[in-house]
Parts: C-alpha cells; structure tokens; sequence
C-alpha cells in the first residue's frame, strides 16, 4: 500500500495548464482500466469536481496547513486504498504555499512528503529557448524535489515544439507531452474560480472527455505510467488514515448535510468522520427539498455559492422554516462561508432562515487565505480555547446585530473574532478540516444525542 505508483502535476504558475493535463490524465488512466485515486493540493474545493468525474472516485484533497505536514501521507493512502495509481494536482506555482510560512502547504512540500516524481507543464506560448533555463530553475531550486519530465502547454506549431523540445534536451529534462495551443477546453469560470461540476454536469462531463482526448493525443500515457510505478515506497511507517474514533454511545442520530448546486465545498472525510462517530449521514438539497430530512437530528451546511443561488434558497420559503425551527430546539448545526449566508436574516436583500441576527451582502473585494484561530467559547464543535486552522474563501461581507457571540478568534495574519455561536449553532466563514481535530465530529454527534 506504501508504494501506490503516484505522480504530482505542479506548474511554475497559476493559468499554465495543471488543471487540464492532471483532470485529462485522470481520465486517460481509467479509459486505460486503471483504478485513479484523484488528489488535490491545497484547500481547493472545485477541482476535486472535475477529478472525480475523471476517475469515477471521489476527489480528495491534501493540505499540510489545514491538517498538518504529518498527516498529508495517510491521508493519501486513504484515499487511494485500492487503487492502481494516483495523480496529484498540484496548487498555484509548485513552490507558492501559505503566505509567509516558508514551502508549508506548497505542491513542492506535498511532493516531498509522497515521495512522488514531478510532472512540470510549462506554458510555452511565449517562449522557446528559455524554456529549458525556467525549468532548470524549478528542478534545481530544491534538490528534494524531483521535477522528472516535462508537458508543454500552449504549443504554436511543429518549429515551436522542435525548439523547445531541442532547449530541453540540452537541459536532459524528458519531455512527457504538447499540448498546442489551439487545443481548448471550455470550463466557465466566475468570481471564485471554475464554476462547480454540480451546476453543469452534463457540460462538465464533455469537458472532461475533451481533456482525456487532448491529454491521451498529446502526451507519452505509458512513460507517464512508467514514472509514477518508479515512486517507490512512501516514508517507513506511513499508514492510511482512518475515520475510526470512539462512536457516541446509543442511538443513531440522523444528521443532515446539504449539498446540491448551492453548497458543493465539502470534505468527502467530514461526513467519513460523522458516520464513525455513529451518526446517520444524510444528504438534502436546499434547492429542491422543502424540508429537512425526516428525524434530523442535527445539521452540517458547508460552503458553495448560496449568493449565486440566492433567489431560489429564499423562494423555498418552507425549508427556510424548517431550519430555522431545528436551530431553535437546540439542535446542534454547523455552517461554514455559504452555511453562514444561508443562516443570516437575509442576502442582498433577499430573505434567508433568519437563524443569526446579521445581513450578507455580496462584496467588490475577495477575502482568502488561511487562518489560525482559537475557540473563544464552548460550542457544538469544540471547547473553549481548541486551536484550529482554517482557510477563508468569499467575496461577501456578513454585518452582524448587537450582542453575537463570536465562533473563533482568528490569530493571523490580523487578531479579530470571526463567526457566531448561539445556543447549538456554530456558523464561521472558516472552512476547517475536521481530519485535523477528531474530536469535532465526535463532539457533534454527543450534541445530537443530546439535544
């Protein structure tokens, strides 16, 4: 299990192509029969989309800020238990990781602790000789990560590549694939990147299948293959990460997540870790059902694009209703960024569940990055002073009424307080990743057999 055949895709920027080649390569393997494990560096909930319509598994994502250095290997042998392979997209320039901490949370990092060969794809609409010195420069800057061949994207015509290909080969880095630059693949973007693959399956599908032929068409499939068997083993005692933590004692409790078009950033282990820990995980979709799951116990809304859908989540009057009156029995409910919007009085002036005495409206500018934070009081999810980090992702302000208690107290890169806790509901713009901290879902659960 220790030496899954792995590759990571990583490029000296953002816009040069990682998303493409890593979905097309995805795809091509699994045309081939082989089982994907589909991987993505970083808090990225959108690609992991993309990647599992490529290989028909669920994408999964591998952040050493968010659940530490320690547990970016266990992690990725969960999620390629069983499997023949794995690709991993790397996330913005292969050495760009959290701001001001050094390589944490970078795709170089991340390469590093898998022990995996690098696959570097170069834009190359712009260059030709250069290229062999850009890629020097990325291969030797860390000589513990090994940049093993290259795919150029954004190729202009046959004299082009043979001058790149002849660059290259000077500088003894193999090159794996060409892309032309003619060649492309229609994924719609908007204000926080692609738009998700819940909101335009079928669409979303064609593109993938257009990756997986400009990919296979363009690029050595079997030296890929051939790379990513030459891994090796992972570090000695690496084992797979498991759910596994102590269930609540009792009954089941039925614990609702939404999901659909509006919410789709989600981590496939949180709802791993509320079944462990005795939970009944079930799905809704706040679109389309007007009410919560019969006997819901408890509620997870995570984050996803409630301002685009805004009209809708406020014309399903009777949902609205619904939430708001679990919220105010005491049952436990836990939003995150669109969870939150959704549990205000209203968005841009739409009405929302009315849960969280505050207003959201959509904002010019686009608040992201990671977080430290401390708990500032008990909650649903953890006691008072339980240090966690998370990662912020929004371009809308949420004004809060007089008297909120806040969720979180956010120590960089500036101190304030974040979020809200009232009674059993927890509601933050930190997306946090409960593998780092097993005693989230455990304690949520309690709650639920509590309340």
């Amino acid at each position: 299990m220790s030496s899954v055949p792995r590759l990571v895709i990583a490029a000296p920027s953002s816009g040069s192509g990682k998303t493409t080649v890593a979905t097309g390569l995805m795809a091509a393997f699994a045309a081939r029969g082989l089982a994907v494990s589909p991987h993505k560096v970083g808090p990225d909930y959108i690609d992991p989309g993309y990647h599992a319509l490529a290989a028909g598994r669920v994408g999964r994502n591998l952040d050493a800020y968010l659940c530490g250095p320690e547990l970016v290997a266990p992690l990725f042998l969960h999620g390629a238990r069983g499997c023949d392979l794995a690709v991993v997209e790397g996330v913005m320039g292969m050495y760009d990781g959290a701001a001001g901490e050094g390589e944490l949370a970078s795709t170089a990092q991340v390469a590093k602790l898998l022990r995996a060969p690098v696959v570097l794809v170069v834009d190359a609409s712009s260059q030709s000789r250069s290229v062999a010195a850009l890629v020097h420069g990325f291969a030797s800057w860390d000589p513990l990560v090994r940049v093993a061949g290259v795919i150029l994207n954004k190729v202009g015509s046959d004299r082009h590549e043979a001058l790149l290909r002849e660059a290259l080969d000077s500088a003894g880095m193999p090159v794996l694939g060409v892309l032309r630059r003619a060649a492309r693949v229609e994924t719609p973007s908007r204000h926080l990147g692609l738009v998700p693959v819940a909101e335009r399956r079928a669409d979303a599908l064609e593109s993938v299948a257009e990756m997986a032929a400009q990919v296979s068409s363009g690029c050595d499939l079997a030296a890929l293959e051939a790379l990513a068997r030459a891994a090796g083993p992972l570090p000695e005692g690496s084992l797979p990460w498991t759910p596994e933590v102590s269930p609540a004692r009792g009954r089941r409790p039925r614990v609702a997540v939404a999901g659909g078009a509006a919410f789709t950033f989600s981590y496939a282990e949180h709802t791993e870790l509320l079944a462990a820990a005795g939970a009944e995980v079930v799905p809704f979709d706040p679109l389309r059902d007007e009410q919560l799951p019969e006997g819901t116990a408890g509620l997870v809304i995570g984050g996803g694009f409630p301002e685009v859908y805004a009209g809708e989540l406020s014309a399903n009057e009777r949902l609205r209703k619904d939430v708001a009156g679990l919220a105010l029995s005491g049952a436990p409910v836990a939003a995150e960024c669109a969870g939150l919007l959704y549990l205000c009085r209203e968005l841009d002036g739409r009405p929302m569940c009315g849960v969280l005495d505050a207003t959201a409206r959509m904002s010019e500018r686009l608040t992201l990055g990671y977080r430290d934070a401390v708990a500032v009081g008990d909650s649903v999810l953890a006691p008072a002073g339980t240090r966690m980090r998370g990662h912020e992702f929004h371009r809308t302000v949420v004004e809060p009424g007089a008297g909120a208690a806040p969720a979180w107290g956010v120590l960089t890169p500036t101190r304030r307080v974040e979020g809200f806790v009232q009674q059993n509901v927890h509601a933050s713009y930190l997306h946090t990743h409960w593998a780092s901290e097993l005693g989230v879902a455990r304690r949520f659960v309690e709650r639920c057999l509590a309340s």
